[in-house]
């Protein structure tokens, strides 16, 4: 069939089409823009409902929920991690962890993503569940506990809470499992504190117990076990 030309369309109908195309385009005009919102985070089911809904094999579904966990709520439009109920964003990373305990994943989404968001509470929550989760498995999950370290002494300025973290790594790790610069760092965040005589005490210990091989981190450690001896000798002195 031959195609009608458009002059064979009465003039009313195109007046009528003209109108219609006119308000829809005001109407979209109108409409508000789409707001970035985090919704309501689902509470994850328990641990045993995953188990058997992956069928025998947890460690895909495991990848499936912390890919889920990252993109929720977020399609067309972006949302700030902080107005997520991190509560809830740390029972996913329990759950994952759960499913698949040899995965680095979910501890390095709570250290390097969850934990830098510009919110302290939130902040502090994430590494306390890196810290407890530590402790299922140090030799494995050392490093995120040392990044905890890092942010707490750097972006929570908490010499305080970096201690505890460090003084877990040194006394849960060791040498096979964990470089010496990780169990190290307590000391160094002692003598930032003040507490000098434990670090000094510490750093001696350490020289002194041969586990250290490496000439340079031998230098390193005894010049600073130097300056904290020379330090505190300087405080027995008499005053002139």
């Amino acid at each position: 069939m031959r195609e009608r030309s458009i002059k064979s369309v009465p003039v009313p109908v195109l007046v009528i089409m003209a109108v219609g195309l006119a308000l829809q385009l005001a109407w979209s005009a109108l409409q508000p823009r789409a707001v970035a919102t985090a919704g309501q985070l689902p509470a994850p089911m328990k641990v045993e409902f995953w188990r058997v809904a992956s069928f025998g094999d947890p460690i895909p579904l495991a990848k499936v929920l912390m890919l889920w966990l990252q993109c929720f709520d977020n399609g067309s439009v972006t949302i700030p991690f902080r107005s997520l109920d991190y509560t809830r964003v740390t029972r996913w990373l329990d759950t994952a962890l759960a499913l698949d305990v040899r995965s680095q994943y979910p501890l390095l989404t709570a250290t390097r993503l969850y934990a830098e968001v510009a919110d302290e509470p939130r902040q502090r929550q994430m590494l306390e569940f890196v810290y407890q989760k530590f402790f299922d498995d140090p030799g494995l999950r050392w490093r995120w506990l040392a990044q905890a370290v890092v942010i707490a002494k750097h972006r929570l300025n908490d010499l305080p809470l970096a201690l505890k973290f460090a003084q877990a790594l040194a006394d849960n790790t060791n040498n096979q499992a964990v470089p010496s610069w990780a169990r190290q760092m307590q000391i160094f965040i002692r003598e930032d504190l003040g507490e000098l005589e434990s670090a000094r005490i510490l750093l001696g210990g350490l020289l002194d117990s041969g586990t250290i091989t490496d000439i340079n981190e031998l230098r390193f450690l005894s010049e600073r076990l130097n300056i904290l001896q020379q330090q505190r000798s300087n405080e027995l002195s008499p005053a002139k």
